[in-house]
């Protein structure tokens, strides 16, 4: 399989296109799932835990299998591949989505979730595979160590903030709580925050468009989520923190 750098930048266009689209369309709306699914309405639902694994495993399993059947690839895009793209959605596969306490998502939504993350999934793979050279020198190189600095650092926060939201119910419940602790001190989307951080470090480390545009489309479509969570604890909690802001700390 050779590389085409045109598709390539055709599809990290569309990837932001895409974005852009699910900003605008989530300034009207929230997208309906967790807390935003109306009963009423009759969707099909799937266990949360069955939905995420399903949703995830594309991610982890696709350039999984591109780098099994790579005849020749570069090294350096090999280990940028496995140890941030690859780890992130092992997490999220096989420990995130089983231990997760949520309610059951729309079946459209995880069909949506599946197709996409198998598409992006084979692009990422697919780019730093067959398309990325990185010179030895890369390895002396600013951007991938701070890259790599700032991916881990957001996997971190993403990861000790899914802790804490865990923590707020017992199995079996569904009501929501106001979370304390980490950055939820200062943000109420702090699990949200901890990804966009993370995506944004990956485009550093792998300087590459394809990253650039997946970590602005993750960017375009949890941020507003993000904000709907803020405006959701402000509405239903008298007591909340007017000092919280919604996904960055100290200003939005």
């Amino acid at each position: 399989m050779q590389c085409r750098q045109d598709v390539v930048q055709w599809c990290s266009w569309g990837f932001m296109l895409l974005g852009l689209g699910f900003l605008v369309r989530q300034k009207k709306t929230e997208t309906p799932y967790g807390r935003y699914v109306d009963p009423s309405e009759g969707r099909r639902m799937v266990p949360a835990r069955v939905a995420w694994f399903a949703q995830e495993l594309p991610s982890f399993l696709v350039p999984v299998l591109l780098l099994a059947t790579a005849e020749e690839s570069s090294s350096m895009g090999r280990a940028l591949l496995l140890c941030t793209f690859c780890l992130h959605y092992f997490q999220r596969t096989f420990i995130y989505a089983l231990l997760i306490h949520g309610r059951p998502c729309p079946l459209c939504i995880m069909i949506s979730a599946i197709v996409f993350c198998s598409c992006n999934g084979f692009f990422q793979g697919y780019y730093l595979l067959r398309c990325a050279e990185y010179e030895h020198s890369w390895l002396r190189d600013a951007r991938l160590w701070i890259g790599l600095i700032v991916f881990y650092a957001g996997m971190a926060i993403n990861i000790h903030s899914d802790q804490i939201l865990r923590k707020l119910r017992k199995p079996g419940e569904t009501d929501y709580r106001i979370p304390r602790g980490g950055l939820f001190e200062y943000i109420s989307g702090a699990n949200f925050f901890g990804e966009i951080v993370e995506w944004f470090g990956y485009a550093i480390a792998t300087w590459s468009m394809p990253a650039f545009s997946f970590a602005l489309f993750t960017m375009c479509s949890i941020g507003p989520r993000a904000y709907h969570h803020h405006r959701f604890y402000q509405k239903n909690f008298k007591g909340y923190p007017k000092s919280r802001k919604a996904v960055v700390p100290f200003i939005f």
